[in-house]
């Protein structure tokens, strides 16, 4: 991580920092030194994968006039066609929004819009590729300033729900011929702490072959959406014990 700064003399921040004490929230906004403005910019500040910046796009929804904020993974792209079908009603429409609308409708700038603390209460949602992750770092009122939390953390600070909200990404052949084993041995090497994540980036829930007695599992890591939503919650022996199940999962699907 990059060197800490004094938070801004900002009533935005003054307001996140409020919220997150009066929620017990353990871990108070903190402000960088360098700049942040973008996901990009924060994951390098902060060391981390781009993945864990929970970045803040709004959008407009008319006639209403009302903020629509999701919040998702760095690496990846809203998709405004999901969140319309998600969002709106008879009659509306889903637009993007200029900072004028987002400074007016949320109380914040862009660049620095938080998932909690906002002068009006958005309508949120929660991309749900940000499950991959025991911890995300969101934007806490200023382009320069953050404040971590676990997904279900976010979860439980916002209310909002976990949905699928990003552009599809398109599983290339390496990912399918890939083995879990090659895979741990990739992943141990970018998380050399702890149990590594068996994600690739992949998010697309693959239904089961006729006959299989598999659930429906993340085309990726083989995993089903309550073990990636508690990986973060699972200790080292169970994500161990995880990890030999996709292995049995795997193998049990070629051999079909």
């Amino acid at each position: 991580m990059s060197e800490l700064a004094p938070l801004p003399d900002s009533e935005s921040v003054r307001r996140v920092q409020q919220f997150l004490i009066q929620s017990g929230h353990p871990n108070p906004p903190v402000a960088l030194a360098e700049a942040a403005r973008t996901a990009q910019q924060a994951a390098d500040a902060l060391g981390v994968e781009l993945g864990q910046i929970a970045k803040s796009i709004v959008f407009k929804l008319k006639p209403a006039d009302r903020a629509v904020l999701v919040i998702a993974a760095g690496d990846q792209r809203v998709d405004e066609k999901k969140v319309a079908a998600l969002i709106c009603q008879t009659g509306q429409k889903l637009g993007r929004a200029d900072a004028d609308f987002v400074r007016e409708a949320t109380g914040f700038a862009i660049g620095g819009v938080s998932p909690v603390g906002a002068t009006r209460r958005p309508l949120i949602l929660l991309d749900e590729t940000l499950q991959r992750y025991d911890m995300v770092w969101a934007a806490a009122g200023h382009p320069h300033t953050v404040f971590q939390a676990t997904p279900a953390q976010l979860q439980a600070l916002t209310h909002a729900p976990i949905a699928n909200v990003v552009v599809d990404q398109s599983p290339t052949p390496e990912v399918f011929d890939d083995s879990l084993d090659a895979r741990w041995a990739r992943a141990s090497k970018l998380q050399p702490h702890g149990v590594p994540s068996p994600c690739v980036g992949v998010c697309t829930m693959a239904m089961p072959t006729r006959g299989s007695q598999l659930p429906s599992t993340c085309a990726g890591c083989w995993r089903t959406l309550p073990e990636i939503a508690k990986w973060g919650q699972f200790s080292d022996d169970e994500k161990r014990q995880l990890w030999a199940e996709l292995r049995r999962r795997e193998a049990a699907q070629f051999s079909a």
